[in-house]
């Protein structure tokens, strides 16, 4: 009896190594397979998703992480600088392979750049900068250049002269800082011009009504108005022609976004600047794969902004 014990004891530890090598070999096998599996990971943080620049650029992103089979997640800041670091966060503990980051505050995301330079996880920017941290690249437009084309369009459209509104965009970020430095050295280089009125309205076209508005009603002489982009220009628009203004005074606003075409086309709108936000959204997903491969880019990637009139409104590339 005591042999036949042993001997089954024996067979029934042999049975368990068996069992315990054919479990190790399916976890080796699973786990192999999801490794291959593995698509790249990137988070977008954007800094707001209630714009339709910024929701173009977030499907022009999402349609190049398609085309790449790319496991791309977007979170919306809400142009919360507090929510975005904790958005950013939330990204970085999602296995994240590559972060791409849109400021909504260029001095505030310093924080959640360096965070994500604590984790290792490669960082870029795109169309606004970060003002501290590191980051491999910056992807946007020549903000500068924009404010420069605005005021050279209505130095043109005037004849170098008239007085002149300008509604700033956030002059938190460097791209509310430029489009206006822009802008304003052409005012200042144009002595025919007089600056009679300088708001932000925080690239948000509902603020941007209201000022016009109340610019409008202080204001009985204006000829023409610059809106740093064109949700504001679009708001400073629509208080203009409900005070029965549209035809003494010429608009120009920024980014090339359709309803500012649409209001080119029915001209009520003389002109935009085209900052394709399709284009952007792409190009920092095609970026972010080539970082993922450690090939080089540049340090700074600025894309092409054009003016956008009645005269070449269909040439112009947006999409």
């Amino acid at each position: 009896m005591k042999k036949i014990f042993s001997l089954l004891a024996l067979l029934t530890m042999i049975i368990g190594l068996v069992g315990c090598s054919m479990d190790e070999g399916t976890s080796t096998k699973t786990d192999t397979k999801a490794k291959e599996d593995d698509s790249l990971k990137v988070g977008l943080s954007m800094n707001t998703l209630n714009n339709p620049f910024f929701v173009a650029v977030k499907e022009g992103a999402e349609a190049q992480a398609k085309e790449e089979n790319i496991d791309l997640v977007v979170t919306d800041a809400q142009n919360d600088p507090g929510k975005q670091l904790a958005d950013v966060e939330n990204l970085l503990q999602q296995n994240i392979d590559v972060l791409i980051i849109d400021p909504a505050d260029s001095d505030a995301i310093a924080q959640a750049v360096k965070k994500a330079n604590d984790a290792k996880i490669p960082v870029f920017t795109i169309d606004r900068q970060s003002n501290g941290g590191e980051v491999i690249t910056h992807i946007g437009f020549d903000a500068l250049k924009s404010g420069n084309i605005a005021g050279n369009f209505l130095k043109d459209a005037l004849g170098g002269k008239g007085k002149i509104v300008e509604i700033q965009g956030i002059l938190g970020t460097n791209v509310g800082q430029l489009r206006s430095k822009g802008f304003n050295e052409i005012m200042e280089a144009n002595p025919g011009f007089e600056v009679v009125a300088r708001q932000a309205a925080n690239f948000d076209r509902g603020e941007a009504m209201k000022v016009m508005e109340d610019i409008l009603q202080a204001q009985p002489k204006i000829d023409g108005v610059y809106a740093a982009n064109d949700e504001m220009a679009l708001g400073a628009l629509a208080a203009i022609e409900a005070a029965g203004r549209l035809d003494e005074i010429t608009l120009i606003g920024c980014d090339a976004v359709d309803p500012a075409l649409e209001a080119i086309r029915s001209k009520k709108l003389e002109a935009t600047i085209a900052e394709p936000p399709v284009f952007l959204g792409k190009e920092a997903i095609l970026t972010a794969v080539k970082i993922s491969k450690k090939e080089s880019v540049e340090k700074e990637v600025i894309l092409d902004s054009t003016l956008v009139t009645p005269e070449n409104i269909d040439q112009v590339k947006t999409k």
